[in-house]
């Protein structure tokens, strides 16, 4: 999920496709704290609207969907992950209310103040916490919310290993209260914050890819760039376990004011 030493990002678009899309999460969260989120957001109606930026295959998304009556698009970059959260709104027959795009977070195909809601579950670090903040705000109604998930750190001070591991992942990391200041300085009232349970990480993101990895090797075992893939998760795992009293991920949720 991060980006870190052997980023994602550098590897081929079909591994990645191929290893994220066998699994039910692309990133810590369960769909306990997704509602716990989205009960922070008043006045959702049948006319409202909801963007899942960096939607994945769509696991929160059908969350918003059996949570709301509103009208819900999940966009990501991958094709593959919009195909596949297209097919898991009709099995759950929501086809009628999600649709989902292709399209980049960074160059978003919306019009101004399009959006009741804009929503993104371990997502926005692929543009940035803070710009992803004032560049999505205008897409957003006057006193509609944003609601995020971001990794940050939960003390001042940390293992020089796991500093070191999180600046070279993704620099942009910092504390709750500077992640929040961020937020009150990019023009949104906080409604609120929490951290997300360990189960979001463990039971959740990377114990079921404990099977997805066997079954991925076997496909690609000559394939470097999958093996590094599979060992930067494994790496990731290990160190969570080892260090997860320091940083988390954590729901932040604002509003436009």
């Amino acid at each position: 999920m991060s980006n870190d030493n052997k980023s994602i990002h550098e590897s081929d678009f079909e591994l990645i496709c191929a290893y994220y899309s066998s699994i039910d999460r692309q990133g810590p969260g369960s769909p306990e704290v997704t509602i716990q989120a989205l009960n922070f957001i008043e006045n959702l109606g049948e006319q409202s609207q909801i963007v899942d930026i960096g939607c994945g295959t769509g696991g929160q998304t059908m969350v918003l969907a059996q949570n709301t009556n509103a009208q819900i698009t999940g966009l990501d970059l991958f094709p593959v992950f919009i195909d596949l959260l297209e097919k898991r709104a009709k099995a759950l027959n929501l086809e009628s209310r999600v649709k989902g795009i292709v399209a980049s977070m960074d160059q978003l195909p919306f019009e101004k103040e399009q959006w009741d809601v804009i929503w993104s579950e371990g997502a926005i670090y692929n543009v940035g916490f803070e710009k992803g903040l004032n560049e999505w705000k205008p897409y957003l109604k006057k006193g509609g919310y944003i609601a995020l998930t971001e990794v940050s750190w939960f003390t001042d001070e940390r293992p020089d290993e796991i500093n070191q591991f999180w600046l070279d992942a993704y620099p942009e990391i910092d504390t709750i209260p500077n992640k929040l200041e961020m937020m009150q300085k990019a023009g949104y009232q906080i409604i609120a914050s929490f951290i997300l349970p360990e189960y979001c990480w463990t039971d959740q993101f990377y114990i079921p890819q404990i099977e997805a990895q066997r079954i991925f090797l076997e496909k690609y075992r000559d394939n470097q760039v999958a093996n590094e893939l599979v060992d930067n998760q494994r790496h990731e795992a290990t160190l969570y376990s080892k260090y997860k009293a320091y940083y988390g991920y954590v729901f932040y949720i604002g509003k436009k004011i």
